[in-house]
């Protein structure tokens, strides 16, 4: 037997009062149409990976230890002890074989909302301490340094600099500024730790984008992190104390409206899961970079000439910004006025395929074979746009994009929806 002390908590998470659980736990009919919307099923043919397979995992222990039958002839309902047999194929089918990506709910007969469930899984499999630990060292660098990638603020502090100078060259103004720790202002901006550490041209493109507008804004050395890793490791005292220091940075630097950067996972925990975590409503707008530069648009405060960009370009739909934050239309009406010529994947949008990264797998190397074999469909989807340019408003769909483009020999070049509306920029 396992495990370890925490094994009735985990446990008790099965047992609360709450209905949204028991009716998911006990919806689902085994159809099996979940699985042909499962990228991980779709490119190994491998049942086990079958999303219904996934919630009758965490299914059979909640009848073992919720259910009189489970309880007295536990093999007639096929339930399971939580033993360690049991947690190992929980690790490796929730963890390591799911982003969370919500493709196989939207295609379920009966609804159930079988990305809810893997969460449910793996918050029990973070009672026990059983998170991958490359996973889990991703959330503690976040807890103790502020960011996910452990960036000293000197460091951070030093790229901002270079960047500002950068801005100045570009737009041919001395006052142009990446402004940092600022107080009373319209907007504070986020950043995914990947942007000063791999990405700087990502910031780049968003300041000169705020120039452009004249937006009055800033960016924080105390928390400027836009992602929110426990929200995929499952630990919701983690990932409430990460949502919490962004929410009291925008209290003390007196900011109307916190913009999250491109990162889907990051704007669900912060914007949708936030007040869940806090248990409290914000009282500050918040919304996505995507939605502020669509506004910028349509309120005239950036102009765009497509014809600077004339190289074909299709569109990567992050899951958590589209399928889960229902942000559809605003990523299109910006590249039907940033590019010439836009073409979409089939499918696309709210039915398009994850690409992958998501789910925390980038940051758990060792499914990495995994991730990049469940990637195929996107570079088959792809491939068959003939286009030059794959845009994404996600640094996680980046990085696995550009892991995929250099596997798969794609011959493509990855950009953020930033860096194509920076290119387009009249000033």
């Amino acid at each position: 037997m396992v495990i370890n002390d925490n094994k009735e908590k985990a446990l008790s998470i099965l047992s609360r009062g709450d209905g949204k659980l028991q009716v998911h736990l006990n919806s689902c009919v085994r159809c099996g149409l979940c699985a042909e919307s499962c990228i991980f099923y779709l490119s190994t043919g491998e049942e086990r990976y079958i999303p219904a397979r996934k919630v009758d995992l965490v299914s059979s222990v909640y009848r073992r230890y919720n259910t009189i039958t489970g309880k007295l002839v536990p093999g007639l309902v096929k339930a399971r002890e939580l033993d360690e047999v049991t947690v190992m194929e929980m690790v490796d089918l929730l963890y390591g074989s799911c982003t969370m990506c919500g493709r196989c709910t939207a295609h379920c007969s009966v609804g159930v909302d079988i990305s809810y469930l893997v969460r449910v899984g793996r918050a029990m499999l973070a009672e026990m301490g059983k998170v991958p630990s490359t996973l889990q060292s991703t959330v503690d660098a976040a807890i103790r340094t502020g960011n996910n990638m452990g960036i000293p603020v000197d460091e951070l502090i030093d790229t901002l600099e270079w960047l500002e100078e950068d801005l100045q060259d570009d737009v041919g103004d001395s006052s142009a500024a990446i402004p940092v720790n600022k107080s009373n202002v319209s907007i504070l901006y986020t950043l995914n730790p990947r942007e000063p550490k791999f990405f700087p041209l990502s910031i780049s493109a968003m300041a000169k984008i705020f120039y452009a507008a004249g937006e009055s804004w800033t960016l924080s050395t105390k928390m400027y992190d836009v992602t929110n890793y426990a929200y995929y490791s499952g630990n919701l005292n983690e990932a409430r104390e990460i949502a919490r220091r962004l929410r009291d940075v925008m209290y003390e630097l007196n900011a109307r409206t916190c913009v999250l950067a491109e990162c889907g996972h990051g704007s669900r925990s912060f914007r949708w899961e936030g007040p869940n975590y806090l248990q409290s409503s914000y009282s500050f707008e918040t919304i996505t970079s995507v939605e502020l530069i669509s506004r910028y648009l349509k309120e005239g405060r950036i102009r765009l000439d497509k014809s600077l960009n004339k190289e074909r370009v299709t569109l990567h739909d992050p899951c958590n910004l589209v399928r889960s934050g229902g942000i559809f239309e605003e990523q299109r009406f910006i590249l039907e006025n940033a590019v010439s010529d836009f073409v979409e994947m089939n499918p696309y949008g709210y039915d398009n395929y994850c690409c992958g990264g998501g789910g925390g797998q980038l940051a758990m190397s060792e499914y990495g074979d995994r991730r990049l074999k469940a990637g195929e469909l996107k570079v088959k989807q792809i491939k068959n746009t003939g286009a030059i340019i794959v845009v994404t408003p996600c640094h996680n769909c980046v990085d696995q994009l550009m892991q995929l483009n250099q596997v798969y020999k794609m011959n493509v070049k990855i950009k953020t929806l930033a860096e194509v509306v920076a290119d387009a920029l009249i000033l």
